[in-house]
């Protein structure tokens, strides 16, 4: 006999819509000649003993279980076989993808859950959705990861179920009386009805007065639930949230209630409602029957992983700016991976480049192209994340404004959905050939942007290659130009012949992007150039933050002005009237050099180094206890020795020498890992 587990995480004794569920099919496994377990997720070790003992694994919610992330993740890698129940929405972090009605709440997910529900979902046997509004949700989400399922009605117990002749006049609410269960709603509809009579039967969850005309009682069981539906004339349901079934909503359909009612009932997306009971009596009858004749075939066959290419594609990227164009790189290449053939449209001024440095993939003129999308099978617009231009027909990113990550990724989510052989996971920018130079050693600096309001002050980078030329003389400076774009050559004190201007088009950008030993920019295209070639990188932040437009070189620093100086939340407006731009202008020279030396420390590592001292460090001492603050970090030091005090002093006084004692060295190491000082490496080294 096969052995089956259901894994929930809520007892069955507390009879909700799940558990009535769970309990149901439980009974119906055993009858048929299984043998069902049920595991309640109380201990990890216990429960994968139990699954390693199963042949099959029914796994339903597990958002109040502690190990949840750990047991999915052990499911997946140990390539157990199992069956995805879903009753709610187990991948959101509250369980009912408010922010899908709500669009003031934003960046809910657990991005790493997120991220596993969809592998948890591509390697079952098959999911259960409880209706095709449910399974529709997830689509959205999830793609083709979600397609091989099952769709089952609410497991209404209809025999049960006996409409009475008489029907009282008595309005009834089941469950607490909640925002998500629609209780605000019911409230307002209370009150449009003085005369009738109301009873709750559980607990009120409203911040707000309630009429008189209300009475509250203690829940009950289902089985009273049914009787008094039977009597009931009139049942009122409207959820705020998607709800994914509606079992007590199918129940009080069944016994012909007048439902007073609205479209985010899950069970009202099935073809039975609203005319015809008689198909979801037979069909909510059979359900506990066809989810277990469903997992018979588990154990008959394989489930099928689609290996069909998507055939011919193209893919256009039509609006956003050049670093968007970037960002959306490893998701062509992913889809190179399950096509024939990837067309990639740019506008025409891009098509020599992107030619050049993609790997594999056609590259075309977005306007020529346009006459011939007929010989393609599938057709991609990437348009942009986030959208800001509604004229394009592009393609949904659904994690937006819900799951905080780079955008990189929510490319990759949204190209994922079509198809599930492509993996979700961010397996790595397909960098571009470098080559650094270093016979003739430069960096590069942009100090412009595609909007203006979004650079470092001119001046500042001025100041900053009169101070890297102090540093590192041997360097020489490639300064990239656009257009429009601010030259801090005209505010130096002085000429410098080591400087060179790059004013060319992005062949040319390239070119010295691949031979630079690290790239100084602001959030803006060129930056993400430099990502794309791999080339370490210093990126200064403002108004946008680095947080889903970050640097993605392997090696990059981030200095971004604005956390402890600035809590508005920045949008186009708030820019454009913002005066003081403090987030920019809070950003000192010391700064900039102290990234420049976290950067230069962990790409150049070499047994041929030399000392510096943070710039940005700063020291309060007395006579025994010094305090050394570096940004919002403090390291406490208390002397009990003067030479090792006089030994520190001089440390931080970039006072270094050749050798070291053994103490001396391990407070070197300390004052490394804290950054109070670097190691760089011994090339860049003033002369």
């Amino acid at each position: 006999m096969k052995k089956i587990l259901f894994l929930h995480d809520t007892s069955l004794t507390l009879k909700r819509g799940a558990e009535l569920t769970i309990t149901q099919l439980v009974q119906l496994g055993c009858e048929l000649g299984y043998v069902v377990n049920v595991d309640l997720l109380q201990s990890f070790n216990d429960t994968k003993t139990a699954i390693l003992n199963a042949d099959l694994v029914i796994l339903n919610s597990t958002s109040r279980c502690q190990y949840e992330l750990e047991l999915v993740n052990f499911l997946i890698d140990n390539t157990i076989s199992y069956v995805k129940v879903e009753y709610d929405y187990n991948f959101c972090v509250r369980r009912n993808i408010l922010c899908t009605v709500d669009w003031n709440i934003r960046n809910c997910c657990h991005t790493d859950k997120f991220h596993l529900f969809r592998n948890l979902f591509l390697n079952s046997k098959f999911n259960v959705f409880q209706s095709p509004n449910h399974y529709q949700s997830h689509f959205d989400f999830f793609g083709e990861a979600v397609t091989n399922h099952l769709i089952m009605p609410p497991t209404v117990e209809v025999d049960k179920i006996s409409i009475s002749e008489v029907k009282q006049e008595t309005i009834p609410f089941f469950g607490e009386l909640s925002k998500l269960k629609g209780g605000y709603e019911f409230i307002d509809f209370v009150k449009e009805n003085p005369k009738k009579e109301f009873v709750v039967y559980g607990e009120n969850k409203l911040n707000c007065d309630i009429p008189n005309n209300v009475i509250f009682k203690e829940p009950i069981p289902n089985d009273e639930v049914i009787k008094i539906l039977g009597k009931t004339k009139t049942f009122f349901i409207k959820p705020f949230w998607p709800e994914p079934s509606g079992r007590l909503a199918a129940e009080a359909f069944l016994s012909g209630c007048e439902l007073i009612t609205n479209d985010k009932v899950g069970t009202w997306s099935f073809d039975f409602y609203p005319n015809d009971i008689e198909k979801a009596r037979k069909e909510m009858k059979e359900t506990p029957m066809a989810f277990w004749d469903k997992v018979s075939t588990v154990f008959s066959s394989e489930k099928p992983i689609s290996e069909n290419s998507l055939g011919n594609v193209l893919i256009y990227k039509s609006y956003g700016g050049l670093g968007d164009i970037f960002f959306t790189l490893p998701s062509i290449y992913k889809l190179k991976a399950v096509s024939d053939n990837v067309t990639f449209a740019v506008s025409s001024r891009l098509v020599s480049f992107f030619s050049k440095h993609l790997q594999g993939i056609n590259v075309v003129d977005e306007k020529e192209i346009k006459l011939h999308e007929d010989k393609f099978d599938k057709v991609i617009e990437l348009g942009n994340y986030p959208v800001f231009d509604r004229t394009f027909n592009q393609i949904n990113y659904i994690t937006g404004k819900k799951v905080k990550q780079h955008s990189i990724q929510h490319y990759i989510d949204a190209i994922a959905r079509f198809h599930n052989k492509i993996s979700n996971k961010n397996e790595g920018f397909p960098y571009f050939e470098r080559n650094t130079n270093f016979e003739n050693p430069f960096y590069t600096i942009h100090p412009g942007a595609g909007f203006l309001l979004k650079i470092w002050p001119t001046k500042n980078y001025a100041d900053l290659i009169e101070e890297l030329f102090e540093l590192f003389p041997s360097l020489n400076c490639k300064i990239i130009l656009g257009k429009e774009d601010p030259n801090p050559v005209e505010l130096l004190s002085k000429e410098y012949s080591h400087i060179e201007l790059v004013t060319g088009d992005l062949h040319d950008v390239g070119d010295a992007m691949a031979g630079a030993l690290f790239h100084i920019g602001n959030d803006a295209g060129i930056t993400h150039v430099a990502g794309s070639f791999n080339t370490p990188t210093v990126g200064i932040y403002g108004p946008t933050g680095p947080g889903s437009w970050g640097c993605f070189s392997e090696q990059n620093e981030i200095i971004w002005g604005k956390p402890g100086n600035c809590t508005l939340k920045c949008n186009y407006d708030v820019i454009m009237n913002c005066a003081h731009k403090v987030c920019l202008t809070s950003i000192n020279i010391k700064k900039v050099i102290s990234g420049l030396y976290a950067l230069l420390q962990k790409t150049y590592p070499s047994d041929s180094s030399y000392l510096v001292v943070n710039p940005i460090l700063e020291i309060e001492n007395n006579d025994s206890n010094w305090k050394i603050k570096i940004g919002d970090n403090e390291l406490n030091i208390s002397f009990v020795d003067l030479k090792i005090k006089e030994f520190v002093k001089s440390i931080l006084n970039n006072q270094f020498k050749e050798n070291y004692s053994e103490e001396e060295y391990e407070i070197l190491n300390v004052f490394v890992e804290q950054k109070v000082i670097f190691e760089l490496p011994n090339f860049i080294k003033k002369p």
